[in-house]
């Protein structure tokens, strides 16, 4: 059974999907371990954009059945309307209109339920793309991504996560930033949760929500604070005051953000950057490790 990792922020433009790619890197190439990366986050996925000679093996598209009312079956009762939680029904008997809001429904199915004159039925409708790339080094990326304007970013992650091969040993999950319902189904199948922040107070305002969540969920976790040795201390004492694990720090580095910046992140990594990213690696293997022992004993 694969180890789920999955790898989160409180707050944005902490440096998530930088500690995913890294991780990723080295779980596969050091560690030799068979892995995929699954970003998560649907709205702007970017993880495949770090990797070289990486192609895109297939794609298909994410859909949402959503209802349709016949108008000819319908006898205006607006029992579906009421039943509806979302408020995404809309019925004007005098004209004869009836309307399903896509931006509101949730496919929850209770119309169809209240129906009792056969007058709804469901057609399916596009909320954006699942595809896979595969590299010339055995990497393995899968993405999500949401079609603009459309609200079903759980909805999507739901999809793209049932199509995750099931032959790996472990499976990152690259998660959107916050604390979100999108982060929630992200997360929820996670082993164990990389929260990343940063020591700002901005950063340690949001990670006080993601821990929240974490507690939440009932989920084993630890932090890493990256761009270390910019801002307070903070952040630091809330860490020792909550007992939370910190799994590793990665230092401020001008040159690791250029690389960033040009999408290079497979082959220049600034050396005491690599270190941390190896040492958090490494905790993370003794955690494999021993998820593998307890499932074969």
């Amino acid at each position: 059974m694969a180890y789920n990792i999955a790898i989160a922020s409180g707050k944005g433009g902490t440096g998530k999907t930088t500690v995913a790619v890294g991780i990723y890197q080295l779980l596969l190439n050091k560690y030799n371990y068979t892995v995929q990366l699954v970003d998560c986050d649907v709205e702007e996925p970017n993880d495949v954009i770090f990797f070289e000679g990486i192609d895109k093996v297939w794609q298909e598209d994410a859909v949402q059945m959503i209802p349709t009312i016949n108008t000819d079956n319908c006898d205006f009762c607006r029992k579906c309307a009421d039943y509806c939680e979302y408020n995404a029904i809309t019925l004007i008997p005098s004209t004869q209109f009836a309307e399903i809001n896509t931006s509101l429904c949730h496919s929850c199915g209770a119309c169809l339920v209240a129906c009792s004159n056969n007058a709804i039925g469901e057609a399916p409708h596009k909320i954006g793309e699942i595809a896979q790339f595969k590299g010339h080094n055995g990497e393995l990326v899968q993405e999500g991504k949401l079609k603009v304007g459309s609200p079903m970013q759980t909805l999507l992650i739901k999809q793209l996560k049932k199509s995750v091969l099931l032959n790996s040993e472990i499976n990152i999950y690259d998660a959107p930033p916050g604390t979100s319902c999108s982060v929630v189904e992200s997360t929820i199948d996670a082993d164990y949760v990389l929260l990343v922040t940063e020591p700002t107070p901005f950063g340690l305002h949001d990670l006080k929500l993601a821990v929240n969540l974490m507690d939440d969920l009932k989920k084993d976790f630890g932090v890493i604070i990256n761009k270390a040795g910019l801002g307070s201390d903070n952040i630091y004492q809330f860490i020792r005051d909550n007992n939370v694990d910190l799994v590793g720090e990665i230092p401020f580095s001008k040159s690791m953000a250029s690389y960033y910046a040009v999408g290079d992140l497979s082959n220049k990594w600034p050396i005491h950057v690599e270190q941390s990213i190896n040492n958090i690696a490494e905790k993370l293997h003794s955690k494999v490790t021993l998820h593998e022992r307890n499932y074969h004993t």
